[in-house]
Protein backbone atom coordinates (compact mmCIF):
# COMPACT_ATOMS: atom_id res chain seq x y z
CA UNK A 1 0.00 0.00 0.00
CA UNK A 2 1.04 3.55 -0.79
CA UNK A 3 2.92 5.50 1.91
CA UNK A 4 -0.66 7.93 1.56
CA UNK A 5 -3.01 5.15 1.54
CA UNK A 6 -1.44 3.86 4.84
CA UNK A 7 -1.93 7.27 6.07
CA UNK A 8 -5.89 7.16 5.81
CA UNK A 9 -5.56 3.96 7.46
CA UNK A 10 -3.82 5.06 10.48
CA UNK A 11 -6.40 8.31 10.58
CA UNK A 12 -9.09 6.01 10.41
CA UNK A 13 -7.45 3.45 12.97
CA UNK A 14 -7.51 6.27 15.29
CA UNK A 15 -10.74 7.44 14.80
CA UNK A 16 -12.07 3.84 15.19
CA UNK A 17 -10.04 4.34 18.43
CA UNK A 18 -10.64 7.90 20.11
CA UNK A 19 -14.40 8.13 18.66
CA UNK A 20 -16.50 4.87 18.29
CA UNK A 21 -14.97 3.21 20.98
CA UNK A 22 -16.11 5.12 23.47
CA UNK A 23 -19.43 4.86 22.78
CA UNK A 24 -19.05 1.05 22.91
CA UNK A 25 -20.76 1.72 26.64
CA UNK A 26 -23.81 3.21 25.58
CA UNK A 27 -24.15 1.18 22.94
CA UNK A 28 -24.00 -2.06 24.67
CA UNK A 29 -26.00 -0.36 27.61
CA UNK A 30 -28.89 -0.23 24.37
CA UNK A 31 -28.65 -3.79 23.49
CA UNK A 32 -28.90 -5.00 26.80
CA UNK A 33 -32.20 -3.22 27.30
CA UNK A 34 -33.64 -4.51 23.95
CA UNK A 35 -33.53 -1.18 21.94
CA UNK A 36 -31.98 -0.82 18.70
CA UNK A 37 -28.69 -0.73 17.87
CA UNK A 38 -28.49 2.42 16.32
CA UNK A 39 -26.76 5.77 17.69
CA UNK A 40 -28.72 8.68 18.89
CA UNK A 41 -28.60 12.04 17.05
CA UNK A 42 -26.87 13.30 19.81
CA UNK A 43 -23.73 10.98 19.62
CA UNK A 44 -23.43 10.87 15.63
CA UNK A 45 -23.68 14.20 14.79
CA UNK A 46 -20.53 15.16 16.13
CA UNK A 47 -18.88 11.65 14.12
CA UNK A 48 -20.09 12.63 11.00
CA UNK A 49 -18.70 16.80 11.60
CA UNK A 50 -15.52 15.06 12.97
CA UNK A 51 -15.62 12.88 9.46
CA UNK A 52 -16.15 15.68 7.12
CA UNK A 53 -13.43 17.59 9.09
CA UNK A 54 -10.96 15.09 8.85
CA UNK A 55 -12.03 14.39 4.95
CA UNK A 56 -13.24 11.19 5.96
CA UNK A 57 -16.01 11.23 3.55
CA UNK A 58 -17.15 9.53 0.37
CA UNK A 59 -13.79 7.84 0.11
CA UNK A 60 -14.69 5.49 -2.55
CA UNK A 61 -16.81 8.05 -4.50
CA UNK A 62 -15.52 9.65 -7.76
CA UNK A 63 -13.81 13.31 -7.50
CA UNK A 64 -16.28 14.73 -9.61
CA UNK A 65 -19.12 13.65 -6.81
CA UNK A 66 -16.31 15.07 -3.93
CA UNK A 67 -14.91 12.00 -2.85
CA UNK A 68 -11.06 10.62 -2.70
CA UNK A 69 -11.90 7.52 -5.44
CA UNK A 70 -9.73 5.06 -2.88
CA UNK A 71 -8.84 1.37 -4.49
CA UNK A 72 -10.67 -1.31 -3.85
CA UNK A 73 -7.63 -2.19 -1.30
CA UNK A 74 -7.94 0.76 0.85
CA UNK A 75 -11.25 0.09 1.67
CA UNK A 76 -11.16 -2.97 2.36
CA UNK A 77 -8.54 -2.00 5.02
CA UNK A 78 -10.23 0.51 5.98
CA UNK A 79 -13.42 -1.16 6.50
CA UNK A 80 -11.15 -3.65 8.27
CA UNK A 81 -10.52 -1.11 10.45
CA UNK A 82 -14.11 -0.46 11.15
CA UNK A 83 -15.42 -3.92 11.98
CA UNK A 84 -12.73 -3.63 15.18
CA UNK A 85 -16.02 -1.64 17.40
CA UNK A 86 -19.47 -2.69 17.98
CA UNK A 87 -20.65 1.18 17.27
CA UNK A 88 -22.77 1.09 14.37
CA UNK A 89 -21.30 3.58 12.37
CA UNK A 90 -19.56 3.57 8.47
CA UNK A 91 -18.34 6.48 6.75
CA UNK A 92 -21.12 7.94 4.47
CA UNK A 93 -22.37 7.34 2.02
CA UNK A 94 -23.31 3.52 1.75
CA UNK A 95 -21.23 1.98 -0.16
CA UNK A 96 -22.94 -0.87 -2.11
CA UNK A 97 -26.17 1.26 -3.49
CA UNK A 98 -23.28 4.11 -3.98
CA UNK A 99 -21.89 2.11 -6.91
CA UNK A 100 -25.16 0.58 -8.09
CA UNK A 101 -26.13 4.57 -8.61
CA UNK A 102 -23.25 5.23 -10.22
CA UNK A 103 -23.97 2.48 -12.77
CA UNK A 104 -27.04 3.36 -13.52
CA UNK A 105 -28.56 6.66 -12.89
CA UNK A 106 -28.72 9.34 -16.27
CA UNK A 107 -27.81 13.08 -15.53
CA UNK A 108 -31.44 14.29 -14.15
CA UNK A 109 -30.98 11.47 -11.83
CA UNK A 110 -27.43 12.26 -10.73
CA UNK A 111 -28.62 15.75 -9.74
CA UNK A 112 -31.26 14.42 -7.87
CA UNK A 113 -30.47 11.56 -6.02
CA UNK A 114 -26.77 10.54 -6.70
CA UNK A 115 -25.04 13.79 -5.73
CA UNK A 116 -27.25 14.57 -2.75
CA UNK A 117 -26.58 10.78 -1.77
CA UNK A 118 -22.82 11.40 -2.38
CA UNK A 119 -22.67 14.44 -0.47
CA UNK A 120 -24.79 13.01 3.06
CA UNK A 121 -27.77 15.38 2.16
CA UNK A 122 -29.73 12.19 1.26
CA UNK A 123 -30.33 8.91 2.68
CA UNK A 124 -30.96 5.64 0.77
CA UNK A 125 -32.30 1.80 1.23
CA UNK A 126 -32.67 -0.88 -1.55
CA UNK A 127 -35.71 -3.24 -1.31
CA UNK A 128 -34.85 -7.14 -3.14
CA UNK A 129 -36.02 -9.84 -0.53
CA UNK A 130 -39.71 -11.02 -0.59
CA UNK A 131 -41.29 -13.20 2.04
CA UNK A 132 -40.17 -16.36 -1.33
CA UNK A 133 -37.78 -14.95 -2.51
CA UNK A 134 -34.70 -14.23 -0.25
CA UNK A 135 -31.53 -16.00 -1.41
CA UNK A 136 -32.69 -16.41 -4.64
CA UNK A 137 -33.58 -13.01 -6.25
CA UNK A 138 -33.99 -14.22 -9.21
CA UNK A 139 -37.28 -15.64 -7.90
CA UNK A 140 -38.58 -11.82 -7.22
CA UNK A 141 -42.62 -11.83 -7.96
CA UNK A 142 -42.72 -8.22 -7.34
CA UNK A 143 -44.14 -6.91 -10.67
CA UNK A 144 -44.24 -3.43 -12.05
CA UNK A 145 -46.53 -2.44 -15.42
CA UNK A 146 -45.88 0.53 -17.90
CA UNK A 147 -48.49 2.94 -17.37
CA UNK A 148 -49.11 6.58 -18.89
CA UNK A 149 -46.07 8.29 -17.92
CA UNK A 150 -44.41 6.07 -15.52
CA UNK A 151 -44.54 2.30 -13.77
CA UNK A 152 -47.40 0.75 -11.15
CA UNK A 153 -45.62 -1.11 -9.09
CA UNK A 154 -47.07 -4.34 -7.02
CA UNK A 155 -45.28 -6.79 -4.71
CA UNK A 156 -44.15 -7.15 -1.56
CA UNK A 157 -40.60 -6.57 0.29
CA UNK A 158 -38.83 -7.87 3.04
CA UNK A 159 -36.12 -7.80 5.19
CA UNK A 160 -34.93 -4.51 4.41
CA UNK A 161 -32.49 -2.40 6.46
CA UNK A 162 -32.86 1.67 7.09
CA UNK A 163 -36.23 1.79 4.74
CA UNK A 164 -37.81 3.76 7.36
CA UNK A 165 -35.23 6.57 7.71
CA UNK A 166 -34.33 6.48 3.83
CA UNK A 167 -35.16 9.54 1.43
CA UNK A 168 -35.59 6.96 -1.54
CA UNK A 169 -35.37 3.36 -1.69
CA UNK A 170 -34.14 1.49 -5.20
CA UNK A 171 -36.36 -1.04 -5.26
CA UNK A 172 -36.38 -4.02 -7.35
CA UNK A 173 -39.44 -5.50 -9.71
CA UNK A 174 -39.91 -7.99 -12.72
CA UNK A 175 -41.58 -6.46 -15.51
CA UNK A 176 -43.11 -9.24 -18.55
CA UNK A 177 -43.34 -12.79 -17.77
CA UNK A 178 -39.71 -13.64 -18.37
CA UNK A 179 -38.35 -16.00 -15.99
CA UNK A 180 -35.65 -15.89 -13.50
CA UNK A 181 -33.18 -12.91 -14.26
CA UNK A 182 -35.50 -12.06 -17.17
CA UNK A 183 -37.03 -7.95 -16.62
CA UNK A 184 -35.76 -7.86 -13.30
CA UNK A 185 -35.69 -3.71 -13.37
CA UNK A 186 -34.46 -1.06 -10.56
CA UNK A 187 -36.65 1.96 -9.82
CA UNK A 188 -36.41 4.80 -7.96
CA UNK A 189 -39.15 5.13 -5.26
CA UNK A 190 -39.39 8.19 -2.63
CA UNK A 191 -39.87 8.31 0.65
CA UNK A 192 -43.94 9.25 1.27
CA UNK A 193 -44.97 8.19 -2.27
CA UNK A 194 -48.72 6.58 -2.21
CA UNK A 195 -49.01 3.17 -2.13
CA UNK A 196 -46.01 2.59 -0.64
CA UNK A 197 -46.49 1.53 2.85
CA UNK A 198 -43.78 0.31 5.94
CA UNK A 199 -46.32 -2.24 7.18
CA UNK A 200 -43.49 -3.91 9.98
CA UNK A 201 -40.56 -3.24 11.52
CA UNK A 202 -38.40 -6.72 12.78
CA UNK A 203 -36.14 -6.99 15.33
CA UNK A 204 -33.34 -9.29 14.56
CA UNK A 205 -29.87 -10.10 16.27
CA UNK A 206 -27.25 -7.77 17.53
CA UNK A 207 -30.05 -4.90 18.24
CA UNK A 208 -30.61 -4.37 14.27
CA UNK A 209 -34.25 -3.83 12.73
CA UNK A 210 -35.50 -4.44 9.37
CA UNK A 211 -38.76 -3.63 7.45
CA UNK A 212 -41.39 -5.56 5.13
CA UNK A 213 -42.86 -2.54 2.72
CA UNK A 214 -45.86 -3.55 0.67
CA UNK A 215 -46.48 -1.70 -3.02
CA UNK A 216 -49.83 -1.38 -3.91
CA UNK A 217 -50.45 0.31 -6.53
CA UNK A 218 -47.67 2.50 -5.92
CA UNK A 219 -46.89 5.24 -9.52
CA UNK A 220 -43.68 6.20 -10.04
CA UNK A 221 -42.57 8.69 -13.39
CA UNK A 222 -40.31 7.53 -16.26
CA UNK A 223 -37.64 9.58 -14.73
CA UNK A 224 -37.57 6.63 -11.88
CA UNK A 225 -36.39 4.04 -13.97
CA UNK A 226 -32.93 3.31 -13.03
CA UNK A 227 -31.26 2.09 -16.29
CA UNK A 228 -32.46 0.12 -18.75
CA UNK A 229 -35.60 -1.94 -18.66
CA UNK A 230 -35.00 -5.42 -17.94
CA UNK A 231 -31.61 -4.75 -17.28
CA UNK A 232 -31.45 -4.79 -13.32
CA UNK A 233 -29.84 -7.64 -12.32
CA UNK A 234 -26.50 -6.88 -13.28
CA UNK A 235 -26.28 -3.59 -11.50
CA UNK A 236 -27.83 -5.63 -8.26
CA UNK A 237 -25.09 -8.33 -8.18
CA UNK A 238 -22.78 -4.94 -8.20
CA UNK A 239 -24.20 -3.73 -5.26
CA UNK A 240 -24.42 -7.29 -3.44
CA UNK A 241 -20.47 -8.03 -4.34
CA UNK A 242 -19.44 -4.55 -3.20
CA UNK A 243 -21.58 -5.34 0.32
CA UNK A 244 -19.76 -8.81 0.46
CA UNK A 245 -16.62 -7.73 -0.10
CA UNK A 246 -17.27 -5.29 3.08
CA UNK A 247 -18.56 -8.09 5.32
CA UNK A 248 -15.39 -9.98 4.41
CA UNK A 249 -13.39 -6.78 5.91
CA UNK A 250 -15.93 -6.58 8.69
CA UNK A 251 -15.59 -9.88 9.77
CA UNK A 252 -11.54 -9.62 9.72
CA UNK A 253 -11.77 -6.50 11.71
CA UNK A 254 -14.03 -8.41 14.75
CA UNK A 255 -11.70 -11.22 14.41
CA UNK A 256 -8.42 -8.91 14.88
CA UNK A 257 -10.68 -7.15 18.21
CA UNK A 258 -11.67 -10.78 19.66
CA UNK A 259 -8.02 -12.58 19.31
CA UNK A 260 -6.66 -9.44 21.07
CA UNK A 261 -8.99 -9.86 23.46
CA UNK A 262 -7.91 -13.43 23.91
CA UNK A 263 -4.19 -12.86 23.99
CA UNK A 264 -4.65 -10.08 26.51
CA UNK A 265 -7.00 -12.34 28.93
CA UNK A 266 -4.48 -15.35 28.17
CA UNK A 267 -0.76 -13.47 29.26
CA UNK A 268 -2.66 -12.27 32.41
CA UNK A 269 -5.29 -15.08 33.63
CA UNK A 270 -3.84 -17.81 35.53
CA UNK A 271 -5.15 -21.70 36.30
CA UNK A 272 -3.65 -24.08 38.60
CA UNK A 273 -0.29 -22.07 38.75
CA UNK A 274 0.40 -22.07 34.98
CA UNK A 275 -0.84 -19.32 32.93
CA UNK A 276 -3.78 -19.57 30.02
CA UNK A 277 -1.24 -18.19 26.95
CA UNK A 278 0.63 -21.66 27.87
CA UNK A 279 -1.86 -23.80 27.42
CA UNK A 280 -1.88 -25.85 24.76
CA UNK A 281 -5.53 -25.64 23.66
CA UNK A 282 -5.49 -21.63 23.59
CA UNK A 283 -1.74 -21.73 21.79
CA UNK A 284 -3.47 -23.80 18.98
CA UNK A 285 -6.69 -21.06 18.84
CA UNK A 286 -4.46 -18.41 18.37
CA UNK A 287 -2.55 -19.88 15.67
CA UNK A 288 -5.29 -20.76 13.93
CA UNK A 289 -7.10 -17.62 14.12
CA UNK A 290 -3.92 -15.41 12.81
CA UNK A 291 -3.72 -18.32 10.12
CA UNK A 292 -7.33 -18.06 8.74
CA UNK A 293 -7.19 -13.81 9.51
CA UNK A 294 -3.64 -13.61 7.02
CA UNK A 295 -5.31 -16.09 4.76
CA UNK A 296 -9.16 -14.05 4.76
CA UNK A 297 -6.72 -10.85 4.25
CA UNK A 298 -4.77 -12.19 0.88
CA UNK A 299 -8.20 -13.20 -0.26
CA UNK A 300 -9.63 -9.81 0.06
CA UNK A 301 -6.38 -8.26 -0.85
CA UNK A 302 -6.67 -10.68 -4.55
CA UNK A 303 -10.28 -9.60 -5.13
CA UNK A 304 -10.50 -5.54 -4.43
CA UNK A 305 -7.24 -5.59 -7.12
CA UNK A 306 -9.30 -7.78 -9.14
CA UNK A 307 -11.97 -5.32 -8.86
CA UNK A 308 -10.27 -2.51 -9.59
CA UNK A 309 -8.92 -4.01 -12.82
CA UNK A 310 -12.87 -4.38 -13.78
CA UNK A 311 -12.15 -8.49 -13.46
CA UNK A 312 -15.95 -10.49 -12.53
CA UNK A 313 -14.95 -11.35 -8.63
CA UNK A 314 -18.58 -12.94 -7.86
CA UNK A 315 -17.10 -15.71 -7.35
CA UNK A 316 -14.54 -14.61 -5.20
CA UNK A 317 -17.15 -12.51 -3.05
CA UNK A 318 -18.67 -15.74 -2.80
CA UNK A 319 -15.74 -17.21 -1.29
CA UNK A 320 -14.74 -13.96 0.95
CA UNK A 321 -18.44 -14.20 2.35
CA UNK A 322 -18.26 -18.05 3.44
CA UNK A 323 -14.83 -17.78 4.69
CA UNK A 324 -14.91 -14.74 6.63
CA UNK A 325 -18.54 -15.39 8.65
CA UNK A 326 -17.20 -18.68 9.77
CA UNK A 327 -13.67 -17.52 10.62
CA UNK A 328 -14.85 -14.94 12.65
CA UNK A 329 -17.41 -17.32 14.09
CA UNK A 330 -15.04 -19.70 15.09
CA UNK A 331 -12.31 -17.06 16.55
CA UNK A 332 -15.02 -14.73 18.61
CA UNK A 333 -16.54 -18.14 20.00
CA UNK A 334 -12.59 -18.89 21.43
CA UNK A 335 -12.33 -15.60 22.20
CA UNK A 336 -15.50 -16.16 25.01
CA UNK A 337 -14.53 -19.54 25.63
CA UNK A 338 -10.70 -17.83 26.63
CA UNK A 339 -12.83 -15.40 28.71
CA UNK A 340 -14.63 -17.48 30.75
CA UNK A 341 -17.76 -16.17 32.35
CA UNK A 342 -16.57 -13.23 31.71
CA UNK A 343 -16.59 -13.82 27.75
CA UNK A 344 -20.33 -14.46 27.99
CA UNK A 345 -21.06 -11.43 29.66
CA UNK A 346 -23.12 -8.37 27.71
CA UNK A 347 -20.93 -6.03 29.34
CA UNK A 348 -18.12 -7.03 26.59
CA UNK A 349 -18.67 -6.61 22.87
CA UNK A 350 -17.74 -10.43 22.15
CA UNK A 351 -21.76 -11.34 21.89
CA UNK A 352 -22.90 -8.78 20.43
CA UNK A 353 -19.95 -9.48 17.63
CA UNK A 354 -21.02 -13.04 17.65
CA UNK A 355 -24.50 -11.68 17.02
CA UNK A 356 -23.62 -9.56 14.12
CA UNK A 357 -21.61 -12.11 12.36
CA UNK A 358 -24.44 -14.78 12.58
CA UNK A 359 -26.89 -12.37 10.98
CA UNK A 360 -24.07 -12.05 7.91
CA UNK A 361 -24.11 -15.77 7.63
CA UNK A 362 -27.63 -14.93 6.52
CA UNK A 363 -28.07 -11.51 4.94
CA UNK A 364 -26.46 -10.75 1.55
CA UNK A 365 -26.74 -14.29 0.12
CA UNK A 366 -26.67 -17.30 2.85
CA UNK A 367 -23.51 -19.50 3.06
CA UNK A 368 -25.11 -22.94 0.97
CA UNK A 369 -26.01 -20.30 -1.63
CA UNK A 370 -22.70 -19.02 -1.99
CA UNK A 371 -21.73 -23.02 -1.71
CA UNK A 372 -23.44 -23.83 -4.44
CA UNK A 373 -22.52 -20.81 -6.78
CA UNK A 374 -18.88 -21.85 -6.08
CA UNK A 375 -19.30 -25.57 -6.53
CA UNK A 376 -20.94 -24.28 -9.68
CA UNK A 377 -18.41 -21.75 -11.02
CA UNK A 378 -15.70 -24.95 -10.64
CA UNK A 379 -17.46 -27.18 -11.88
CA UNK A 380 -18.31 -24.91 -15.26
CA UNK A 381 -14.45 -24.65 -15.66
CA UNK A 382 -13.51 -28.41 -14.74
CA UNK A 383 -12.46 -30.54 -17.73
Amino acid sequence: MAEEFRMIQDLVAKFVDNELMPLEPAVLAREIKGEKLALTKEEEGPLLRKCKELGLWGLDAPPELGGMNLPATVWMAINEELGRTVTPFVFPPDSPNLHMLLATVDDNQRRKYLEPYARGDATGAIAISEPGAGGDPAGMTTRAEKDDGGWVINGRKIWISRVAAADFTIVMARIGSGKRHEGITAFIVEKGTPGFEIVREIPMLAGHRTYEVVFENCRVPEAQLLGRVGAGFAPMQLRLVVRRLQIGAWCLGMSRRALDMMCSHAKLRVTFGVPLADRQAIQWWIADAATKMHACRLMLLDAATKQEQKQDVRTEASMIKVYATEMATEIIDHAMQTLGAMGVTKELPLHLMAQKVRVMRVYEGPTEIHRMVIARSVLKGAR
